[in-house]
């Protein structure tokens, strides 16, 4: 007999991967976890394959398992837009969306007013965060696109936007340093992060010795520490606070060297293989405001 999935079931299997754990998946859908890990069961009865194997406390899909939750999702999102074509309720789409934290603030906004104006119901799930990771999570399948920093021509993988040159910051505070042949003291984001990588060459390179001030994940925690003097940080342009300035734009320069020129950036779009309409048309927003708005830093 040909196997007939059940759309609950493949809902399930399309919200715990993407949740990350069918726990979690149990309490956003409303279902106790006895009753997901019966629907798992009957997924692979239907299909006849062993879709799951655990790992740990929990579980992880099988290479049939990675195959079927490819057409889950095109299944799922069809079976939803005949349901809103009907007039029938249905449970609103989410779109998943990575960003790098310099984005979040006027990017990401007016992306998301321009696309609720002709899609209000959809749910857009944002995670800001760094670019190696933000590239993963879409290859992985746990976004379903992301803009993030790249160096030009070097990502073999999505779709160049915007080229951004990258610049010296520092605060309205002097820079903070014990004399002037001390090592120029940096606010940067930990390990790996372009911006770091960047900043680091361009100083051996031209023989300028530096130390770590500060290290950090979190992008206010850098212009915090910028504000105070306690160092000088490498970024672009783009949405850069008040209290913070480029160092070739005024401020107290004295008690730094001449520094190096750095390399720019590109912003790149990531996308999911089997990225969804409605994902499709959010991709096309977020696109179009990022040339608009990034493509001036």
């Amino acid at each position: 007999m040909a196997a007939r999935f059940d759309i609950d079931a493949l809902r399930t299997l399309v919200a715990g991967t993407d949740a990350g754990s069918f726990a979690r998946a149990a309490v956003q859908l409303g279902r106790s976890q006895s009753a997901v890990s019966m629907q798992l069961k009957r997924l692979e009865e239907q299909a006849g394959l062993v879709l799951f194997e655990r790992k740990g406390r929990g579980l992880v899909l099988t290479e049939a398992g990675d195959a079927l939750l490819h057409y889950a999702r095109r299944i799922v999102e069809l079976h939803d837009d005949a349901a809103r074509a009907l007039g029938a309720a249905t449970r609103a789409a989410t779109i998943r969306v990575g960003l790098p934290q310099d984005f979040a603030e006027d990017v990401l906004p007016e992306a998301m007013t321009l696309f609720a104006h002709q899609n209000p119901d959809v749910h857009v799930e944002v995670r800001a965060g760094r670019n190696h990771a933000l590239e993963e999570e879409v290859r992985a399948g746990r976004l379903d696109l992301a803009i993030a920093f790249a160096r030009p021509g070097t990502a073999a993988a999505g779709d160049s936007l915007v080229a951004m040159p990258m610049y010296w910051f520092k605060g309205t505070e002097p820079v903070s340093r014990a004399d002037p042949s001390a090592p120029i003291p940096l606010v940067l984001f930990n390990h790996p992060c372009l911006f770091r990588q960047a900043a680091l060459q361009a100083l051996d390179k031209k023989g300028v010795p530096w130390r770590l001030a500060l290290t950090t994940p979190s992008l206010p925690g850098v212009w915090a520490a910028l504000r105070f003097g306690r160092g000088i940080t490498a970024r672009t342009a783009h949405a850069i606070p008040e209290g913070i300035y480029r160092i070739d734009d005024g401020g107290t320069l004295s008690s730094l060297p001449p520094l190096p020129p750095l390399p720019p950036l590109e912003l790149r779009m990531f996308v999911r293989s089997d990225l969804s309409r409605t994902a499709a048309r959010f991709r096309d927003v977020l696109a179009s405001v990022v040339q608009r708005l990034a493509g001036h830093a």
